[in-house]
């Protein structure tokens, strides 16, 4: 079994409304100083198999195919 993370976040550019509504809640919630608020997404998988090559091909896929809008967002993926 190999355990992975895969976080997906909007490319530098992309405008992030959900970052900005957070950035102003905090400041509301008395958090100075928070600027540039950037929010994402994070999977956790587990998979069957011990091949981690193949399995780093099948989550690349499996972003480019379902996880990620790769228009608008880019994808890290850590092996545990």
């Amino acid at each position: 079994m190999i355990k992975a993370r895969v976080t997906v976040t909007l490319k530098s550019g992309v405008l992030d409304p959900q970052g900005k509504a957070i950035e102003h809640a905090l400041s509301g919630l008395g958090f100075a100083g928070v600027d540039q608020v950037r929010q994402g997404k994070v999977f956790d998988l587990e998979l069957a198999g011990s091949d981690r090559i193949k399995t780093e091909a099948d989550l690349k896929a499996m972003c480019e195919k379902l996880l990620a809008n790769t228009v608008i967002e880019d994808y890290a993926i850590v092996l545990a």
